[in-house]
């Protein structure tokens, strides 16, 4: 939800950066589109380093998420099998 949250404020920002820059812009054309264009691309670059945050941020997630899944697992198992041999004692010494 935040990463969402991101890239909708950026893309928002950029649009309306884009149109109060044409709309107050004190240059002649050529002048002004080359703004709004070093703008865009200044705002592109910034979506693209937040996005591969997000994106380095989710991998670390989700391998730290696995590591622990595994590790609950493998206790889990181990608690199985000592309650699997605990029973098997129990039914050979009757």
């Amino acid at each position: 939800m935040k990463a969402q949250k991101v890239i909708l404020a950026t893309l928002a920002s950029a649009a309306i950066g884009a149109a109060l820059g044409i709309l107050f812009a004190p240059n002649k054309g050529t002048k002004t589109r080359k703004k709004i264009s070093k703008k865009g691309n200044e705002y592109v670059e910034g979506f693209e380093e937040k996005f591969n945050e997000f994106l380095d941020d989710a991998a670390k997630k989700f391998e730290t998420i696995k590591k622990e899944a595994a590790t609950f697992t493998e206790n889990k198992i181990n608690k199985v099998e000592e309650k699997v041999e605990e029973v098997v004692d129990k039914a050979t010494k009757k």
